[in-house]
């Protein structure tokens, strides 16, 4: 469970430091949000790293996580488009995790918590 959270707050970050780099085009200071914001994610996913768990299934969840947060929440704050075939592309980004995860053999550990 603490994988999740911890995966959560990797998401959150990255997106918010994405919302903010777009921000920045019109006010600079936006700027130091992204910096603080990809860096935590960056902590964060180590972090996951560290606890075990597997770098394709993390990194995965967090790219598509990201990728589909990032293209609705533009369009909500800043008014840029969304389209059939942004959904279409997000759809396709979270089948494509959805097989990586399925796909991911579990390791044999007594461990019940490597992977999110």
């Amino acid at each position: 469970m603490k994988n999740w959270l911890i995966l959560g707050v990797a998401i959150a970050l990255e997106v918010t430091a994405t919302l903010a780099l777009r921000a920045a085009i019109d006010t600079p200071w936006w700027t130091v949000l992204t910096v603080v914001g990809y860096a935590g994610a960056f902590v964060s996913l180590s972090a996951l790293l560290r606890r075990g768990a597997p770098i394709g299934v993390i990194y995965g969840i967090w790219a598509a996580a990201g990728v589909a947060l990032t293209a609705v929440l533009g369009s909500v704050v800043f008014g840029e488009p969304f389209t059939i075939l942004i959904g279409l592309g997000i759809a396709i980004v979270i089948a494509g995790v959805v097989l990586v995860e399925t796909g991911h053999e579990k390791p044999a550990s007594a461990s019940t918590e490597v992977a999110p």
